[in-house]
């Protein structure tokens, strides 16, 4: 888009009070760079409020420049919807961004697409499950999408580069910086072969409401969704309904009943969501299922534990296990149960949780 007509896009995408609705609703009768050569009067027939039509009338042109400086830059640049690079499921859901900012390869936003979302604050169980499950489906030829937030986004998005796999995140601020601030090297190397994204122009700061407008990207760029780890109100939540609203197909990762962490995703299960134990589930449903990229769960037989250390490991649940339990049902001292216990969690076996209790996590 030339530069002459994107300033007006800019400029009516920084307007009070236009949301991705009323600017659609706009695009339908005017070419924004119209908009602002009418009048008050024609501006308030158009359903505009009295802040908008203020905006409109005096634009704050200073903003604009500095969104047309940051697009300068090699790799950064954005989408208008009526651009054939438009991503087309995107472009499916009921208020898809009017201009989608980029930084990388901004063709991958077209290639199919598998979101991946979860817990902030994941189990290791759960860190490495999102990292196995993007590992594997990047190998396939999906990208994985997600949106750089700590803890499953991190996981799902480390594992598609560990693969030289494609990854897409989409951010809830402006491109010019990276929420959480922690994750800026994760999305400097994600740029550098993938893309990140966002509605939001550039300069913006993260809120609290932008985050369910960046799920709504996330699920409306998807052909499907895999929820690995939620609880029962989570934001994981919200962009699985998202994506039921969108059409798309929504994956979960079942657990146990007494892990917290699992709630969501059970709950979405007795909601319909689909019910995922390998990749392989995932592909057959999509219909591009490859058996030799399937996740497999881990053998016993592998097992570096000996007879004694095993019997222990079988009487530790997925869920908290209390060391007092494991000492009655086995008949050892406190000292023997906690030797063998430091030993599988040193080997990975097991994760300490609060209260003296562990939790299997292989």
């Amino acid at each position: 888009m030339p530069a002459n007509d994107l300033k007006f896009w800019l400029a009516l995408l920084r307007t009070p009070g236009v949301g991705c609705r009323t600017f659609l609703r706009l695009l339908q009768g005017h070419a924004p760079e119209q908009l602002f050569k009418e009048s008050r009067t024609a501006l308030s027939a158009l359903g505009l409020n009295d802040k908008s039509i203020e905006f409109i009338r005096a634009p704050d042109w200073s903003q604009v420049d500095s969104d047309l400086l940051w697009l300068e830059s090699p790799h950064q640049g954005v989408i208008s919807i009526t651009d054939p690079a438009y991503p087309v499921l995107l472009k499916e859901i009921s208020d898809p961004p009017p201009l989608l900012f980029f930084r990388g390869e901004s063709a991958i936003l077209n290639l199919p697409q598998i979101a991946m979302v979860g817990s902030r604050n994941p189990s290791t169980l759960g860190r490495e499950t999102a990292l196995s499950f993007a590992k594997s489906l990047a190998n396939t030829g999906f990208v994985i999408t997600s949106g750089l937030a700590l803890g499953i986004d991190a996981a799902s998005h480390e594992g598609a580069l560990l693969v030289n796999g494609l990854t897409i995140a989409v951010a809830g601020t402006g491109l010019d910086r990276v929420y959480p601030a922690c994750n800026k090297a994760l999305a400097t190397r994600i740029s550098e072969t993938g893309v990140l994204v966002s509605e939001f122009p550039p300069g913006t700061t993260a809120k609290a409401n932008h985050f369910p407008r960046r799920n709504r990207i996330i699920s409306g760029l998807s052909m499907g969704l895999l929820v690995v780890e939620a609880a029962k109100q989570s934001g994981s939540l919200i962009t699985a309904r998202m994506a039921l609203e969108q059409n798309r197909e929504v994956f979960a990762i079942p657990g146990s009943i007494h892990n917290p962490l699992a709630r969501g995703c059970n709950a979405l299960i007795r909601e319909g969501a689909k019910l995922v134990e390998t990749s392989q589930d995932i592909l057959e449903e999509l219909g591009q299922y490859n058996q030799q990229d399937a996740i497999t769960t881990p053998s016993l037989s592998q097992s570096m534990l000996d007879l004694e250390q095993q019997t222990l490991l079988n009487l530790i649940m997925f869920s908290p296990t209390s060391v007092d339990k494991l000492v009655e049902s086995t008949g050892q001292s406190v000292e023997v149960i906690s030797s063998m216990l430091l030993v599988m969690e040193l080997q990975g076996y097991i994760e300490s949780m609060p209260g003296g209790c562990y939790t299997r996590i292989k």
